[in-house]
């Protein structure tokens, strides 16, 4: 007989991870125990060589859904076998450097438990087990047991009790465990926060929104309103009421088949809505859906998930259309998790309540994630996502204590420890004040989930981002070194260490974004990079416009327009075109004003953004004119009006070369001279949006290929928010696809600024 001490490391704790290996233990008939601690999942095993040899493939092969083995190491134990039969052993404390798992959806026999009147669990809203449930949302420190979590105030009853203890069942302790006896209740209020039934809360619910009512409702990872997906009158109330105007809802259907009755859901698309991260999967609308039009104004594309906890599936399964489910908050603000923040920030919002008494520990959004380029790409990480760690690729095996703080807008932040990246849920816009204690509340967290003390700080090169001075600070007062990271380097990096390239490596990156901060204060948003993990430097760039009003050319596309078209000489385009809408539009504005502002530079910084370049197009085709609501608003309404006219049948526009600051910028020059033209022609609107984005595909793989080769560089990053146009990413990539290079997009981490973490990290880590 020989014995084996085996270390299995990732993310193995509340998984069921324990009773998969003493099953797979006595199926061997194999002596020996295994325990949960700090490390991760500790077993000790004596048997015959070629059985144990065969154990040790099977922990891998084998493991239970929800587990995410990533190291497994086995040494020899010298000491005689003293367990009879094979046993699973209490959990260890200690330091900590396991993963935590993430919160997985509803499984199929818990539904199945749901749903069979002859099942304790009937209709019981919190039904559970090891393969499925709440996880980083109810957690306080690790190792994850009860004791650990939002569930310690609830005792199981003998039969909870009894499931918990077997390590045949699938329940074997399932933290979450619980039954209508011994677990969290539900209660459904008014707005005032009066008990409205002593009945079925769920059935009470639904029909409030039949009714055309609003319900906030509490999830896993947060609270939502609800309101019925087809009643246009409430869905505009919702608006109004939640000062959200213009970005679309998330909608939940019932099953896959109500999705396609409204939406065209391909094979890829239907695994992600059935995935155990249910996801908001972002999907082509069907002409003439019958979706009232406020959920997604202007838009093309429609935002389903399907339930991912037994209160969804029980509340989808009496309500006949799908529901907005969106978060429960003023905009912009952070989502309610607690009952009595939400009864006091969403009353005003509100008509009811669906609330119970497990306590959310920690916010999680609903992940965001849309099939471009043939993958599915996460516009944002959160819910069924976070907190997985990513392996980092060779040269970063001793990577440990950077603390990198992420960016201001669609903020993550992001932990190296031990040669692996550990990304924060999203927690949205720095910009607004009160996300500032989440952000705060989960950098102590993490830290105390993954014991994890910090050696070094990583933060954008942008001096008045909070992320950057809260970093600095935190950096000051315990005394480490701080490594400033520029925006787009940090865009490129993510995607090189997601998609394993070993430091050392060297690519061309492409970024497109609105605006990052450049290596020398300038304003950038439209880059090509020569990027290793140790160092960025521009190869190459597009021409800048000035920012007219700073700020306030984010969220007021005619100003870009403008500034595009007071650079081809305004008075030469008011003797040309006066007639134009676009110009007499443009002439009511303080003209005047606005030129003194950019011949003398006043609030009218230079920026190279490629996401100001699409506002103005979408400004000069009568899209968003005055005002954006949010951003990246008018972006996306002119790729829904590009999409209307095929890229095969347009031509792009002429693009031009000028050297600025000593390298190549593509100018724009020539296209807007042809927009104008279009314009006056009467050419239809959907071409001329299509044509603008064939102009920016053509000329940026161009700019590309001649890189690349002059360069010697055989592979492209794609990365930015500018990226999640679908069609723009599709064309860059389908053309230097065919041009023979190696194509690199992001996919599990946002080519948005939710990835920014992941680069400052590993950057920071190169360079150390």
């Amino acid at each position: 007989m020989k014995g084996i001490k085996i270390r299995v490391r990732g993310v193995v704790q509340g998984v069921g991870f324990r009773p998969f290996i003493a099953n797979l233990a006595e199926s061997f008939q194999l002596n020996g125990e295994v325990w949960n601690d700090a490390q991760g999942v500790g077993i000790q095993v004596w048997g015959d060589d070629a059985t144990l040899q065969q154990f040790v493939q099977d922990v891998t092969s084998k493991a239970p859904p929800l587990a995410k083995v990533q190291h497994v190491s086995t040494t020899t134990l010298t000491k005689t076998c003293e367990v009879q039969g094979f046993k699973i052993l209490a959990s260890v404390d200690g330091n900590t450097s396991t993963g935590v798992a993430a919160d997985a959806a509803t499984c199929v026999a818990c539904l199945q438990d749901v749903n069979n009147p002859a099942d304790r669990h009937y209709q019981y809203p919190f039904t559970n087990c090891t393969h499925c449930g709440p996880r980083l949302s109810i957690i306080r420190e690790v190792p994850y047991d009860r004791k650990n979590t939002s569930m310690a105030s609830f005792e199981m009853c003998t039969a909870c009790q009894k499931e918990y203890e077997n390590h045949k069942n699938r329940r074997f302790h399932a933290q979450p465990n619980a039954c209508p006896d011994c677990g969290p209740q539900l209660q459904f209020l008014d707005a005032e926060g009066k008990v409205v039934v002593a009945g079925n809360n769920i059935e009470a619910a639904a029909a409030w929104i039949k009714q055309g009512k609003i319900v906030a409702v509490k999830g896993l990872g947060g609270i939502h309103l609800a309101c019925d997906a087809s009643n246009e009158e409430v869905v505009n109330i919702l608006r109004q009421r939640k000062c959200r105007f213009g970005k679309p809802f998330a909608m939940m259907a019932k099953d896959e088949m109500q999705v396609r009755q409204y939406a065209d859901v391909s094979q890829e698309e239907a695994l992600l809505l059935q995935g155990v991260e249910a996801p908001v999967v972002v999907l082509n609308a069907k002409p003439n859906y019958a979706i009232a039009p406020s959920v997604a104004p202007g838009q093309s594309t429609l935002g389903f998930m399907l339930p991912y906890t037994p209160l969804h599936h029980l509340l989808l399964a009496i309500i006949d259309n799908p529901i907005v489910l969106t978060s429960g908050n003023v905009s912009e603000e952070p989502q309610c998790i607690d009952n009595n923040d939400a009864m006091g920030r969403l009353s005003s919002i509100a008509d009811g309540f669906l609330l119970h008494n497990r306590d959310i520990v920690n916010r999680l959004d609903d992940s965001v994630i849309k099939v471009m380029a043939a993958k599915p790409r996460l516009m944002r990480r959160a819910r069924g996502f976070s907190p997985s760690a990513l392996l980092l690729p060779k040269g970063f095996e001793n990577a440990h204590g950077i603390l990198a703080m992420g960016g201001e807008l669609k903020n993550t932040f992001c932990l190296l420890q031990h040669g692996h990246a550990i990304m924060s849920q999203h927690m949205g816009d720095l910009e607004n004040t009160a996300v500032h204690s989440d952000y705060q509340k989960n950098l102590t967290l993490y830290q105390k989930l993954y014991d994890f003390e910090p050696v070094h700080i990583s933060v954008d090169k942008h001096p008045d981002y909070f992320s950057t001075q809260w970093g600095k600070h935190y950096a000051s007062t315990k005394g480490l070194e701080v490594s400033e990271v520029q925006h787009h380097h940090a865009h490129i990096a993510a995607c090189m260490a997601e998609c394993g390239l070993p430091l050392g490596s060297e690519v061309l990156g492409i970024a497109l974004d609105g605006l990052g901060m450049g290596e020398h204060g300038e304003l950038w948003g439209g880059e090509f990079l020569h990027v290793s993990y140790q160092s960025s430097y521009r190869v190459s760039s597009i021409q800048t416009a000035a920012l007219l009003g700073g700020a306030k050319a984010m969220y007021e596309p005619w100003r870009n327009t403008f500034a595009q078209l007071n650079a081809l000489g305004w008075d030469n385009v008011i003797e040309k075109y006066a007639d134009l809408p676009l110009i007499q539009k443009l002439s009511k504005k303080p003209v005047h004003n606005l030129q003194v502002m950019c011949d003398k530079g006043l609030n009218s910084p230079q920026a190279s953004s490629m996401g100001r370049l699409f506002d103005a197009v979408a400004a000069a085709l009568d899209i968003c004119f005055e005002r954006a609501a949010f951003e990246g608003q008018a972006a996306m309404a002119l790729e829904v009006l590009a999409s209307k006219e095929s890229s095969s049948s347009v031509e792009p526009y002429p693009v031009g070369e000028i050297k600025q600051d000593g390298l190549i910028r593509l100018s724009w020059s020539f296209m807007w001279a042809a927009i104008l033209h279009d314009l006056e022609a009467g050419v239809a609107k959907p071409e001329i949006a299509m044509r603008f984005h064939q102009t920016v595909i053509h000329a940026v793989s161009q700019r590309a290929t001649f890189l690349l080769k002059k360069k010697q560089l055989s592979i492209v990053v794609l990365s930015g928010g500018v990226f999640q146009n679908k069609i723009l990413l599709e064309g860059v990539f389908h053309r230097l696809d065919e041009d023979g290079f190696q194509v690199m997009i992001p996919q599990n981490y946002p080519l948005n600024d939710g990835g920014l973490s992941l680069g400052q990290a590993v950057i920071a880590a190169a360079n150390m």
